[in-house]
């Protein structure tokens, strides 16, 4: 754990409540409502676009437990949205931030040294009326304030209802939204997020923690000790091969969410779940699991190693408990955006002792694509 960017805590900060939702600019926006209402059991709960008085863009509004994600997609080929697609594939735009005063917020996090990219403006409709803005992060991502506390709508004014059950499969919470930058620029932006809006660094990975034969990277984690929000920032480091780090920005044409961590209660039957309703993720040899079966009743773990085998789920030890986590593959055809599902008993960390099993599968699909 690092100790790194300490300082006297500063009350001028952006006050964060949490966070709002994730919205991603996709191709085809209603096919992907439908895929994560299939493949992850997501409820579709709004829409936005012509029939709401929207020209330029269709977006579906996805909730299950607290995570909300918004898919929006363009309806010409010029415009922000065609713009960003275009460039880099479906991707994440915005990690929106739940805040009390979004006037506030910006201006806080404009003199903290932020860059301004949507002043603060009240939107309104029948249910009321909601205040946002929005701050640029790395590359093309941003981060939107949201003040809805006089808003009661299925999610911001101009969205209508629209129902249509996904069946859910246990996702609970947002844990963390992962970035990847170019080489040499985490560092500038793990200092941005303590400078915007004094954020600890609460772990840190390099080159000798995250590596394998053909690759390795860099990373430090970012925290908001208030709200819990984190956000590990990686960058890529030397090696043999070309890091999964690097074929990201590769084919991203440039820095971006590279993976959302949702929470589960219970990973076993969330990823069964989602297994049976399609959706592919990394394969861990069973060699993997003569190591864990070994430590498992030690470290009190309460699931069944041939649960874990079976679905592929990695478990991860540490002095407070463990965790067990799995990785989806990309889920577009670009090798960028994709999921980790996560479950935590007791363990703060983000699986340091799976590293080496989980960067051997990824560079596995490396080698089938022919990039390593």
């Amino acid at each position: 754990m690092a100790d790194l960017l300490e300082s006297p805590a500063r009350t001028d900060v952006p006050v964060l409540l949490g966070t709002d939702h994730i919205e991603l600019y996709v191709g085809n926006a209603r096919q992907a409502a439908q895929f994560y209402r299939s493949a992850f059991g997501f409820d579709v709960v709004a829409y936005s676009g012509p029939e709401t008085g929207v020209r330029d863009r269709a977006s579906y509004v996805l909730d299950q437990g607290k995570v909300r994600l918004v898919v929006t997609a363009p309806l010409g080929p010029d415009g922000e949205v065609a713009d960003h697609v275009r460039l880099h594939g479906d991707g994440v735009k915005a990690i929106a931030l739940r805040v009390h005063d979004a006037g506030e917020a910006y201006q806080v996090a404009l003199r903290r040294g932020a860059t301004g990219v949507e002043e603060p403006h009240v939107v309104s409709d029948e249910r009321g009326a909601a205040r946002v803005a929005a701050i640029r992060t790395f590359g093309d991502t941003v981060h939107r304030f949201v003040e809805r506390d006089e808003y009661d709508g299925p999610h911001l004014p101009g969205y209508r209802a629209q129902r249509a059950s996904g069946g859910g499969v246990g996702l609970r919470h947002i844990d963390h939204s992962v970035g990847n930058v170019e080489l040499g620029r985490m560092d500038t932006w793990v200092e941005w997020y303590h400078s915007v809006f004094d954020f600890d660094v609460f772990q840190e990975f390099d080159e000798h923690d995250i590596a394998t034969r053909y690759s390795a990277l860099r990373s430090k984690v970012v925290r908001d000790p208030q709200t819990m929000i984190t956000f590990p920032i990686n960058e890529p480091a030397q090696g043999l091969k070309a890091s999964q780090i690097q074929e990201y920005l590769d084919y991203y044409r440039g820095p971006g969410v590279q993976h959302i961590a949702l929470h589960t209660d219970d990973i076993v039957s969330t990823v069964a779940a989602m297994r049976a309703r399609g959706v592919e993720f990394l394969q861990t040899p069973d060699t993997y699991y003569e190591d864990v079966s070994a430590r498992t009743a030690a470290h009190g773990v309460t699931e069944d190693v041939e649960d874990l085998r079976r679905n592929h789920i990695l478990v991860d030890f540490e002095d407070t408990g463990y965790l067990l986590q799995i990785f989806t593959r990309p889920v577009a055809d670009r090798p960028t955006l994709f999921y980790e599902v996560i479950q935590r008993k007791g363990a703060r960390g983000f699986g340091k002792g799976n590293f080496k099993a989980l960067f051997e599968a990824i560079e596995r699909e490396q080698a089938a694509r022919g990039n390593l």
